[in-house]
């Protein structure tokens, strides 16, 4: 509502003082063409479409952040949720049926606003990076080379390159 507000007042502005610099062309003839008041509006209308211009830019990057800070809220509200479904999966109770299919459709959606699951099948033998990941345990490992991910015990989730929860994860010492 006040962006409409705002977006009337500053289209009001502008036809105003385009109303005024009508008047004053009809009512100066005898003044010339590039007279200083016509310079004058003309240098306010350029202001009044600059602030304009300024304001929707503002207005669209306000909108984008408020959006994106509810869809970060809504995606970081589900991640006990995500925790249960992944426990669920581990247990083998979905393999199949109905709410298989809708883990899946719950994957999907979050997919789609961005958000990215940091698992075993993801992480398994990758670089150990603590901006990412959050070491629980460390352990000699013969197969996995020193500073690497042995296991993942949590799942971390990343959306648009912002880390929502380090994923927990088992970290090699290298071959003993």
């Amino acid at each position: 509502m006040d962006g409409e507000q705002a977006d009337g007042d500053a289209l009001s502005q502008a036809e105003q003082i385009l109303r005024e610099a009508g008047a004053d062309a009809d009512g100066a003839e005898a003044a010339p063409a590039g007279s200083d008041r016509e310079a004058e509006l003309e240098e306010d209308l350029r202001r009044v479409q600059a602030e304009y211009v300024n304001y929707k830019r503002r207005v669209d990057r306000d909108r984008d952040v408020a959006k994106d800070q509810g869809v970060l809220k809504a995606v970081t509200s589900l991640l006990p949720v995500l925790d249960d479904l992944d426990a669920a999966r581990a247990a083998g109770e979905l393999a199949d049926g109905p709410m298989a299919a809708i883990a899946a459709k719950l994957d999907t959606v979050l997919n789609g606003l961005g958000l990215e699951r940091h698992d075993q099948e993801s992480l398994a033998g990758t670089e150990f990076d603590p901006a990412v990941h959050e070491a629980v345990l460390r352990q000699p490992n013969d197969e996995v080379p020193a500073e690497h991910i042995v296991q993942v015990f949590r799942n971390g989730y990343v959306r648009n390159g912002r880390v929502l929860r380090a994923a927990q994860v088992m970290v090699s010492a290298g071959a003993e």
